[in-house]
Formats: structure tokens, C-alpha cells, sequence
């Protein structure tokens, strides 16, 4: 150990960068063709909608926009997020209503407020990089239960929740980052059922649960936890505004049961005090203009021409080289080559042919799967999916010869 790691926390001792952000700065680079970042589109951005609930919020109240805000969360955008959270199946109000600085925030606090060291819970695997970076500052215990098309296997939760003392499980139910996969009803019905008999609880992130391409919505895991006996305490449910609106205002929100509501703000409150007054108002106009509901349907059109696009791209260039799934949803695709074939390996040879993805490995808490990746279909176009698939499989030739 070095004397600079004796003066650091023991969290922050070995703590790693997100693969995905080191490879976010080719998005940007001419001429690469990037299937790495879990961004949206821009060019679907409601530029004109958001301009003109910003404008209204600057010529209503600027004083007031400018100024400190509640912990909580702008009242107005609360009661917004309540409806939204409605229309979802979530029964809540906004007294229930958290507004967070994004999503990754949310995933920061129910770590520190619900998460003590060595606390033992359970993830997905392959499961979403920054969450498991969030846990891994708690200094919990992650064990991981394989998680594909259908969700997380249940009966390997069912065993661990037996076998070991489980204060938590974290699920990405509709269309996961980074499997794409689905949980199914029955799985969600029957993972509530399991954290009520053993008393664990249930962290669901749903930052893709409007971008279903195809298929009918499914409850969330909060509203089956709220007709469910002796679970209605048991979930803790986060979304973001990142995925259908723009990650750039950084607005996340949480609905979090009566029992841990004051809890939860005022760990918030020792954070940051409050996420930005402007971004909230600017989202709170926005939901109010209607305008979100007249986009989503051009979202998902959008994303599910794309989606497509890669699909037939891979088949196309790469064959039986290559196997993934299609999603019903969300923005990406799992995949995998051969089982000898190192997927780290290839992405040194992709950039060099003008191609990024993220390798798989990244993705898992233990037992990585080496020859998997993640492929990102939201900024491409049917053109750029097509060479992306023609480069991705040149650089699998040279990578295994």
C-alpha cells in the first residue's frame, strides 16, 4: 500500500473508472462509429419543447429559479412525477416523490442509506456497471444470480435468499442494462413473494420502461409489492427523465415507501441539498405541456427502426460468428462471440477499424463472460449500422486469425 492509499478511505483504495466512460470519448471522434455508449439520440432531443419551457420559466419567475430549493424536490415537478408515476401502475403520491440528480444519484443513496459494510445483495449478472459501482462504496457484499432474456433466475435468488442473509436485490425489470432482457411476469410476481417471505429488499431501476418497442407494459415490481401481502414496504422504485427527455438536466426521481421517505432526504440533503432548481422547472413545464406523451411514440419508432437496422447488420456481415438476443425494448443489444474468443481482444482491433462497443467483462461482479458484449443501437442510422457491422467483423477476423 502506498503512503498516498493510507490516507484514503478504504472504499476509494482500488476504486475503477466505468468502462463506459473511458470509451464515451470516441462518440466524438470522427470517423468512429460508437455502439458503446447507453446514451439517447440527439437528434431526437425536443429541442423546441424544451426551449420553450425554459423560456416560459425565465419570464414567470426567475428570482425564484435562481434560488435555493427543498430537498425533496420542486413541489410542482412532484406532483408532475406523481402522475407520470401513475400512469406507469405506481399508486403514489407525491409525498412518495424523490427528484434526484439523475438516476445514478438514486442508486448512490439507497446504497448509503439501506446498504450497511458487508451487507450481503444480490445483483444480475451480467447487471448495470454503475450501480455495481455504487454498492462496491458501500463496501456491501455483491453476489451475483444469472440474469438472460427472461430476467434473473429465480431459483438461484430463491437459495441465496435461504442460504444467506440477503438485506437487498437490485433488478433492471424491463429491458436491462445491460442483457436487454425483460423480467417476466411470473418472475415478477414471484421475486415480490420471495422478498416478502424473507424479508429482503427490492431495488428497482427502470430508466427504459417507456422505450418498449414491441409487446404490452408490464407492472412494475412497486405495484405487484403494493397488492402483495406484507410487501408494500419492500420496494424502493428510481427512474430518470436521462433516456426520454435529455441527460443533460440530470433529473432522476425515486418513489420510496412511507417507512424510509425521511431517511432517504435526508441523506440527499448531507449530498448536494437539492438537484437544480432550473432543470426541475424546466421539467416540470415540460410534463405539464403534454409534450412528453406526443414523443415517446417517435422515440420508440425510432429506436425500434435502429434496433432493427443492427440486427440485420450482424446477421448480415457476422453470421454465425455472433449471438445476441433482440429486445423488446431499451437501447441495447447482448451479444456473444465464440467462447475462445476474447471480446477485449476484438475492441482493440474494432477502433482501429472505426468501430466501438463496451466488452462484456465489464458488466459482471465475478465469472465474467469474455467473448460477450454490449452493443448500443440509439445514435446509429440504418447506414451506420450496416458499416458498423461490416467493421466489427473485420475486426474479428484479425483478432482470431
Amino acid at each position: 500500500m502506498s503512503e498516498t492509499d493510507t490516507l484514503l478511505a478504504r472504499r476509494a483504495v482500488g476504486a475503477q473508472s466505468s468502462a463506459v466512460r473511458e470509451l464515451l470519448k470516441y462518440s466524438r471522434t470522427p470517423g468512429i462509429i460508437s455502439l458503446a455508449g447507453g446514451i439517447p439520440a440527439p437528434d431526437l432531443f425536443d429541442i423546441q419543447g424544451l426551449e420553450a419551457a425554459l423560456g416560459e420559466e425565465l419570464r414567470a419567475r426567475t428570482r425564484d429559479t435562481f434560488q435555493y430549493g427543498m430537498t425533496e424536490g420542486e413541489a410542482g415537478l412532484r406532483d408532475q412525477i406523481a402522475t407520470l408515476a401513475g400512469k406507469r401502475g405506481l399508486h403514489a403520491g407525491a409525498h412518495n416523490v424523490l427528484v434526484t440528480t439523475g438516476s445514478q444519484q438514486a442508486l448512490d443513496l439507497v446504497a448509503r442509506v439501506f446498504l450497511n459494510p458487508e451487507d450481503t445483495i444480490v445483483v444480475e449478472r451480467p447487471a448495470y456497471l454503475a450501480a455495481l459501482q455504487a454498492f462496491a462504496f458501500s463496501e456491501a457484499r455483491m453476489l451475483s444470480v444469472p440474469s438472460g432474456a427472461d430476467g434473473i433466475d429465480l431459483d438461484r435468488v430463491e437459495a441465496l435468499f435461504a442460504s444467506e442473509r440477503v438485506k437487498a436485490i437490485y433488478v433492471v425489470p424491463n429491458f436491462a442494462n445491460p442483457s436487454g432482457g425483460t423480467l417476466t411476469l411470473d418472475r415478477r410476481r414471484r421475486l415480490v413473494e420471495l422478498a416478502a417471505r424473507h424479508r429482503v429488499l427490492i431495488f428497482e431501476d427502470d430508466p427504459y420502461g417507456d422505450l418498449r418497442l414491441r409487446g404490452r407494459a408490464l407492472p412494475s415490481l412497486f405495484e405487484i409489492a403494493g397488492q402483495t401481502p406484507g410487501a408494500r414496504d419492500l420496494v424502493v422504485y428510481m427512474s430518470t427523465f436521462s433516456k426520454i427527455l435529455s441527460p443533460g438536466l440530470r433529473m432522476g426521481w425515486m418513489v420510496i415507501p412511507d417507512a424510509y421517505y425521511s431517511n432517504v432526504a435526508i441523506a440527499k440533503q448531507a449530498i448536494d441539498l437539492h438537484s437544480c432548481t432550473l432543470s426541475q422547472r424546466i421539467v416540470e413545464r415540460y410534463l405539464a405541456s403534454g409534450r412528453l406523451g406526443e414523443r415517446l411514440p417517435i422515440l420508440r419508432d425510432a429506436y425500434a427502426v435502429r434496433c432493427e437496422a443492427l440486427c440485420s447488420s450482424l446477421e448480415r456481415h457476422l453470421g454465425d460468428a455472433i449471438e445476441f438476443n433482440r429486445p423488446d425494448g431499451g437501447m441495447f443489444l447482448w451479444a456473444r462471440f465464440r467462447d475462445d474468443v476474447d471480446a477485449s481482444a476484438v475492441l482493440a482491433r474494432a477502433i482501429e477499424a472505426g468501430v466501438v462497443f463496451v466488452p462484456g467483462s465489464a458488466f459482471f461482479v465475478d465469472e465474467p463472460q469474455r467473448n460477450t458484449l454490449r452493443l448500443s443501437y440509439s445514435t446509429i442510422t440504418p447506414e451506420t449500422a450496416d458499416e458498423a457491422g461490416r467493421r466489427l467483423a473485420i475486426a474479428l477476423e484479425e483478432s482470431v486469425g
